[in-house]
C-alpha cells in the first residue's frame, strides 16, 4: 500500500506543479520571457488566503477568491511597471529585472507580514479512506487533482474558443502580424500575466493547505520545480506544462521515498537533463527552427 500512497502523493504534489507551470508555460509561450518572479507570487497569494481567513475569519472560498484577485492585479501591475519596457530590450535584461522582482517581493513580504515562519490551515481537512489502516487520501490532495482538472480544460476550452483565446495564439506565433491585424498586444500579454498570477495564487494556497508552512521565501523551490515541470513537458505546451507537472511530482515523491529526502531535488534535476538530452524541446515540445 505504501507504493499506492506515493502514486497518489505525486500526483496531487504534480497538479500542483501543474498549475503553476501552466503560469510559466503561457507567458513564455506569448511573451517569450521567463517570469522567475512568478514563484513569489504563489507566496503573496497563500499569505493573502491565509490572513482572510486567520485575521478576518473569513470562509476558505472567499480566502482564496480574495488571494486570485490581490495575485490577479499584482501579476498586471508587475508586467505592467516591470516587464513592458524591456519589450524590445535583451533577454537578459528581462531575466534580471524577473530576480529583481522576486527578490523585492520577497523582502515587502517580510516587511509586511514578518519573517517568521508561520502555519497554514487547511482550506479543507480530512481524508478519504479507501483501505482502513492502510490507504487514504487526504481531501486537499482530491481537490489539488480536480482544480488541476479544470484548469486544463478551462484553459483549453479558453484558447479555443475565444476571441483573447485565439489572440493569445496569434501572438504567440509572431506579435508582429498579430499587430498588423489588428490584436493589441500589450493587452493580450498583459491578460497573459494576470491568467497565470490568478493560477499561481490557486497554486499558492493548495501548496500550503497540503504543507501548512508558510513564510516569505514558501514560494522559491517550488517556483524554480515548477518551471522544471514546464520545460520538461516542453515550455509552451499546456499539455506539456500538466505531463511535466504530474512526472515530476511522482518523481520527486519516489526518490524521497526510496532513494533519499537530500538527494530526491538531485534526482529531479537529473531526469530532467537525461530527458532534454533525447529531447531538447521537452515531451510535447516541438523543435522550431529559427530563421536568420
Amino acid at each position: 500500500m505504501s507504493f499506492l500512497n506515493n502514486v497518489i502523493t505525486g500526483i496531487s504534489l504534480g497538479s500542483i506543479y501543474a498549475i503553476i507551470a501552466l503560469g510559466y508555460t503561457m507567458v513564455y509561450g506569448i511573451a517569450k520571457m521567463l517570469n522567475f518572479a512568478h514563484g513569489d507570487v504563489i507566496m503573496v497569494g497563500a499569505y493573502v488566503c491565509f490572513f482572510a481567513m486567520g485575521s478576518f475569519n473569513l470562509p476558505p472560498v472567499v480566502g482564496v477568491l480574495l488571494a486570485v484577485v490581490v495575485c490577479t492585479v499584482l501579476g498586471m501591475v508587475i508586467e505592467r511597471l516591470a516587464y513592458k519596457p524591456l519589450r524590445a530590450a535583451p533577454s537578459l535584461a528581462v531575466l534580471i529585472t524577473a530576480i529583481g522582482v522576486s527578490y523585492l517581493l520577497q523582502n515587502s513580504a517580510q516587511i509586511l507580514w514578518g519573517a517568521a515562519t508561520k502555519t497554514f490551515r487547511p482550506i479543507v481537512e480530512g481524508s478519504l479512506t479507501l483501505v482502513p489502516g492502510q490507504l487514504s487520501v487526504s481531501y486537499v490532495a482530491i481537490l489539488s487533482v480536480v482544480c488541476c482538472i479544470v484548469v486544463m480544460v478551462g484553459l483549453t476550452l479558453f484558447t479555443g474558443q475565444t476571441k483573447m483565446g485565439k489572440a493569445m495564439r496569434a501572438c504567440s506565433e509572431d506579435k508582429g502580424a498579430a499587430q498588423l491585424m489588428g490584436i493589441d498586444v500589450n493587452a493580450t500579454i498583459s491578460m497573459t500575466f494576470a491568467i497565470g498570477s490568478a493560477l499561481a495564487a490557486l497554486a499558492g494556497v493548495l501548496m500550503c493547505s497540503a504543507y501548512p508552512v508558510l513564510s516569505p521565501t514558501t514560494g522559491s523551490m517550488p517556483g524554480i520545480r515548477a518551471f522544471t515541470a514546464a520545460v520538461f513537458g516542453g515550455i509552451g505546451s499546456v499539455p506539456g506544462a500538466l505531463l511535466g507537472g504530474i512526472l515530476l511530482g511522482v518523481i520527486e515523491t519516489f526518490g524521497k521515498a526510496y532513494i533519499s529526502t537530500d538527494l530526491s531535488d538531485a534526482v529531479v534535476f537529473a531526469v530532467l537533463i537525461i530527458v532534454l538530452l533525447v529531447r531538447p524541446a521537452g515531451l510535447m515540445g516541438k523543435y522550431v527552427p529559427e530563421k536568420v
